[in-house]
């Protein structure tokens, strides 16, 4: 009874025992589904069965008539009238094979018999002579289709034949018999010449029957190209042109030949119009062979060579370049849906379209006779064509490569993984397989990277300069297909550039720069493009760097150093909110006030270098100037690299100093935009040539300066954020702060670090002083600075050892020499030096010790043997006991100075500054180390004889110690002559080993050692000669303004002293050079600090030494006798009560000059 009320329904509500409605409900729906169900799976078992039953029956059906064709065709002479091969042999005999071989798409023994005995009746009936015994007079004479049908039937038996051929080894030899036997019907099929009843009553009829076979083939229901795709990708690559040269007779060949020789026959039925696009007839063949064909992982590769004529005939190549241009996106789309099982990984590593575009140059431009003579076979062929083509496939490619996650650098983007990643032995081989396939489809762009290749599309483009010349036009009208731009011709190689970049990272687009940067007029040309868009005809002349400074100001020249104005409102408002966002703080607890002198630059004259087109970066430009800039940078760049200072200054070639100037001037504000706009993905590839090429001509201009300096400052004078803001921006970003905002600040992060310059020098020094501040807050919120005299260093230096004491103690440390070092001297008697260091001592350590360990006598640096006589690393110091380690302690000494503020008295070569910035040394910058060398190395360069006369060879002499050391600047090269063929290689390899890779060594020693105390991201601000004004001051001169106003007066003197008035007085009456050797003689600096004395530590001091002096002694009788001294450590002058300016100049004079400071008191 229980077990019955457990299932009744409660119309009072449910019980514990009772089911509720809801269950219910949820029953009935669950029962209702299972019914459904069974009853689908009840039609679908019936449908199963009726349609295995259908199969079943039809193959019974074909077995039984193949046993009966197999006995008929025992005695073929029963039946060798046409009409009984139709009736009694093809037309069984395509009811069982389609039923026993062409659906499970296999070929069975038997099944292969009959087609063998089927083929060869219906050749031997093809080639009678006797109408009733030719099956072709069936065709001919009757309108009846089921003949025709029958001959389609038999062409799309013999491609499915060739789908499943496989002539290597491991393929079936009676398939291969086989398929050349079925080719051969198709050939003859499709051949009127090859029908032997065709006479003068009947050939209209004949040839519309083979054309109409012939068009059969091209279309896609007789699986002809999709076969020959099949058979051709199992065919071997041979890279070899000497293997593909050899002419091949077998098997393999003949059927190679004829799969080709049918592939290309639709194409005879194709007309189409050049001129008028409109009138184009897409023929199905154009798209087989350009979905199937073109897009076969080195197609030019597996075919033997004498075929390649046949692929490459304008006949066949011009339809297939015309179908792409009219219907390019639904081709491409199917490109994309192609079936690419049969290819390996070809097609996962390169998309078809990848290989269509690659196929296509092989084809048009593989061959340089076939591209530039006008007789050869190409003759007629449209390169206009040609050439949009591969634009439209390119851009096709780079649009996949994007989509994928691969860059333009040939990496892949893994966004969001945070997780270390450790690839697998599998995916390393999958990798090294993917890195070879890539370099194999690069080597296939060879012809774009011949100079003949390009010179052929600039001759085309020339016929049509006259009406595109001052014009960009988008390439989207059909009408104009067949001309070719210089617009086009950028657009081709711009793709080429980021094709060549991502695929090729080991080298990147290195043989395409080579080929653009020394084409004659290439540059020039395209620079006059870009110039006509971007001023809009408007060629005025900015005249040469020094008309442009005095243009600006008639001030001197370091006011135009000075900042420009401050930036407005807007723009303090826009980085404060950056800062806000990335630290925290609020803007009233961040100071935006600037320090820097009110001293402005002419705004008019930096507004003519700001170009106005540029002014929103990449985003503001169309796609025509994108292709244009970034092809230019790209090209340019490279050839900056190799342009020595007599072709650049002299020559001026390829452009002048005023043209060099304006396309610094574009250059310099697309870049700045870029970065203050942000930069997408989109815009990577042209900001980083713009970048590359932009710094090539500032680095240039900083050796030998060209352009106004108001020139590198114009983008950003209204936009420019405090230095504060900056600083603190660039410090987040750069320590990867993860924030939500982060990105905010990227901009103005990129900008700082890419292009510094934009900031005046001084602004600079004050963000590189606001970085330090900053990183001492920090250690002193880590605890490393906890108080006054907290965590110091204390060490003890003997004055006749400094060098290898400081060496000792302190080398150690690396960074924690941050903290502040107390001194105690033990003098040449080996007695304490009396005195408590209260920054003076440190500063006196400083300054003696590196002069004594950067004197040349020391053996670690030498000097170079131009004017200046900077300081380089000395080749034998490797040889000298801890030589390396000495370096990186004197890198860790410069690093102290500059963390302190205290100013060394020493400049370093441009060459060696520029590996501490990260920076690589080019072949012009040997002028600033080796005059005489880079004389010698230019004459080489451009001697017009024979260099082999020269009896040179790739090596280079270094004496150290007595020895010489004989160094090979390749391997080999100690056998290798110079010639006029390698000259070149020469020049560079010597400049490369005395710019680079001699100092390799010391610079990355003396880079460690800097890098401990200053960040490598805060050098970075400052180019070579900037770098050496931050170590040693400014200009060799002193504002005594700056210095009287910032000077502390002790012992009794006060700012009214007579003394002191004489004294600023005779400061005044002094020679430039006079007045430094009196700052030397104070600070043992002779350059005053960068911002001013505000920022000497300790400050300038002078101290009153009583004297026992006659007041009347400022009138006449004997003055003061004593010298002024001075204790450098403390910068202090200490100056004697002197009565008359005459003879404080005396004494001063003979202070500055006796080489000696403290002593003299």
């Amino acid at each position: 009874m229980e077990e019955l009320r457990k299932h009744q329904v409660s119309l009072r509500g449910a019980s514990a025992r009772e089911i509720s409605r809801d269950a219910l409900l949820e029953k009935v729906s669950l029962e209702r589904e299972h019914r459904n169900y069974a009853r689908k799976a009840a039609s679908a078992s019936i449908y199963i069965q009726k349609v295995w039953r259908s199969y079943n029956e039809t193959r019974k059906v074909a077995i039984k008539f193949q046993d009966e064709w197999e006995s008929l065709v025992k005695n073929p002479a029963e039946f060798m009238t046409g009409e009984l091969i139709s009736c009694s042999v093809l037309r069984p005999f395509i009811f069982f094979i389609t039923c026993l071989s062409i659906r499970p798409q296999k070929i069975l023994a038997r099944e292969l018999k009959c087609m063998q005995s089927c083929f060869g009746i219906i050749l031997e009936s093809i080639n009678s002579t006797d109408s009733k015994k030719n099956i072709c007079s069936l065709i001919v004479d009757t309108a009846e289709q089921r003949r025709t049908y029958q001959m389609q039937k038999l062409i799309s038996l013999c491609s499915f034949i060739l789908s499943e051929c496989d002539t290597s080894p491991a393929g079936s030899r009676d398939i291969v018999v086989l398929t050349s036997l079925g080719l051969r019907l198709v050939v003859v099929l499709t051949d009127l010449k090859s029908w032997k009843i065709v006479n003068d009553d009947n050939i209209k009829e004949a040839d519309a029957a083979v054309k109409n076979l012939v068009s059969f083939m091209g279309n896609c229901r007789s699986g002809l190209y999709a076969s020959l795709r099949r058979y051709i990708s199992r065919l071997d690559v041979c890279f070899s042109p000497k293997g593909k040269s050899i002419v091949q007779t077998d098997d393999k060949f003949l059927i190679s030949a004829s799969a080709v020789t049918i592939a290309i026959r639709p194409f005879s039925l194709t007309t189409y119009n050049m001129v008028d696009c409109s009138k184009f007839e897409v023929h199905s063949a154009a798209e087989q062979y350009c979905l199937y064909l073109l897009t076969i992982p080195w197609l030019t590769q597996r075919l033997p060579a004498v075929l390649l004529p046949a692929l490459k005939h304008k006949s066949t190549l011009s339809p297939c370049l015309q179908l792409l241009l009219i219907s390019k996106d639904e081709i491409v789309r199917k490109m994309s849906d192609i079936d690419q099982s049969s290819m390996d990984c070809s097609l996962n590593v390169v998309p078809p379209v990848g290989w269509a575009l690659v196929n296509i140059i092989a084809l048009t431009a593989g061959s340089e006779n076939d591209f530039l003579h006008s007789g050869a076979l190409n003759q007629g062929l449209q390169y206009a064509s040609y050439a949009h083509v591969v634009i439209i496939l390119a851009d096709n490619l780079l649009a996949w490569l994007h989509n994928t996650g691969w860059n333009e650098k040939g990496n892949q983007n893994l966004e969001g993984n945070d997780e270390p990643y450790e690839p697998s032995v599998s995916m390393q081989e999958n990798k090294t397989a993917s890195v070879s396939l890539k370099t194999s489809f690069i080597d296939l762009f060879r012809p774009v990277s011949q100079q003949w290749h390009l010179k052929k599309l600039l001759e085309i483009s020339k016929a049509y300069a006259h009406t595109y010349e001052t014009k960009i036009l988008p390439p989207n009208n059909l009408e104009s297909l067949e001309n070719l731009r210089l617009l086009d011709i950028a657009y081709f190689y711009s793709y080429m550039l980021r094709i060549f970049a991502a695929f090729n990272p080991m080298i990147g687009p290195l043989p395409l720069l080579n080929m653009l940067s020394f084409t004659p007029g290439f540059l020039g040309n395209l620079w006059g493009v870009l110039e006509s868009s971007i001023f809009h005809g408007n060629r005025h002349t900015f005249g040469d760097a020094s008309h442009s400074r005095s243009k600006v100001s008639g001030k001197k020249k370091q006011v135009i150093d000075k900042k420009l104005k401050q930036a407005s409102n807007d723009g303090v408002s826009k980085w404060a909110n950056v800062l806000q966002k990335l630290t925290g703080k609020s803007q009233v607890e961040v100071d935006f006030s600037d320090p820097a002198d009110d001293d402005q630059v002419d705004e008019d004259a930096v507004d003519i270098w700001d170009v106005e087109s540029l002014r929103h970066g990449p985003q503001g430009i169309s796609k025509d100037m994108f292709c244009l800039l970034h092809l230019f940078c790209a090209t340019y760049s490279h050839l900056l690299l190799v342009l020595d200072d007599i072709e650049f200054y002299e020559k001026q070639v390829p452009f002048t100093l005023e043209q060099q100037r304006r396309i610094a001037s574009v250059l310099n504000t697309l870049v700045y935009n870029g970065l203050s706009y942000s930069v997408g993905q989109q815009n990577a590839s042209l900001m980083d040539s713009a970048i590359r090429c932009l710094h090539l001509i500032y680095e240039r201009d900083c050796r030998h300066q060209f352009c106004p300096p108001a020139l590198w400052l114009s983008p950003a004078r209204r936009s420019r954020p405090p230095i504060a803001v900056a600083a603190r921006t660039h410090e987040v970003l750069s320590a990867n702060i993860r924030t939500e905002d982060a990105v905010v600040g990227h901009s103005m992060g990129s900008v700082i670090t890419s292009m510094p310059y934009v900031f005046p020098f001084q602004e600079r020094v004050q963000m590189f002083r606001e970085f330090i501040s900053m990183d001492k807050v920090s250690r002193k919120m880590a605890g490393e600075i906890s108080g006054p005299g907290s965590r110091s260093i204390e060490i003890v230096i003997r004055r006749g050892h400094i060098v290898e004491d400081g060496f000792r103690q302190l080398n150690s440390l690396g960074s924690r020499l941050k903290s502040s070092i107390h001194v105690s001297f033990v003098s040449e008697c080996g007695l304490p030096e009396a005195g408590l260091d209260y920054g003076g001592l440190s500063k006196e350590f400083l300054t003696d010790i590196s002069k004594a360990a950067f004197a040349p006598e020391y053996g670690l640096f030498s000097q170079t043997s131009t004017s200046d006589r900077l300081l380089i690393p000395n080749a034998a110091a490797r040889f000298l006991e801890n030589g390396i380690q000495m370096i990186e302690f004197l890198g860790r000494v410069v690093g102290k100075a500059l963390y302190e503020g205290i100013l060394l008295d020493y400049s370093f070569s441009h060459v060696f500054v520029q590996k501490l910035l990260g920076r690589y040394s080019f072949l012009d910058e040997l002028s600033t180390l080796d005059p005489e060398l880079y004389r010698n190395l230019m004459y080489v360069k451009h001697y017009d004889g024979d260099v082999e006369e020269l009896c040179l060879d790739f090596t280079v002499t270094e004496e150290s110690f007595g020895k010489r050391h004989v160094i090979e600047l390749k391997p080999g090269g100690k056998d290798v002559c110079v010639t006029n063929a390698n000259k070149m290689q020469y020049v560079h390899a010597m400049a490369d080993y005395k710019l680079n890779r001699q100092i390799l060594p010391f610079s990355n020693a003396f880079y460690r050692g800097l890098t401990d105390l200053i960040s490598p991201s805060w050098l970075k601000l400052f180019n070579a000669s900037e770098f050496n004004q931050l170590l040693s001051g400014g200009d060799h001169d002193i504002d005594v303004d700056d210095l009287r106003n910032n000077t502390r007066y002790t012992g009794g003197y006060s700012e009214g002293s007579r003394t002191v008035k004489l004294f600023w007085e005779v400061m005044n009456d002094f020679e430039p050079k006079e007045r430094c050797m009196l700052l030397k003689f104070v600070t043992s600096c002779s350059r005053a600090p960068l911002l001013g004395f505000k920022y000497l530590q300790p400050s300038f001091t002078i101290h009153k030494v009583a004297s026992d002096t006659p007041l009347w002694a400022a009138i006449g009788g004997s003055d003061v006798e004593r010298l002024p001294s001075a204790s450098t450590c403390y910068n202090t002058l200490k100056l004697p009560t002197y009565k008359r300016s005459s003879t404080l100049k005396a004494k001063l004079r003979y202070a500055i000059n006796s080489n000696a400071g403290f002593e003299l008191s």
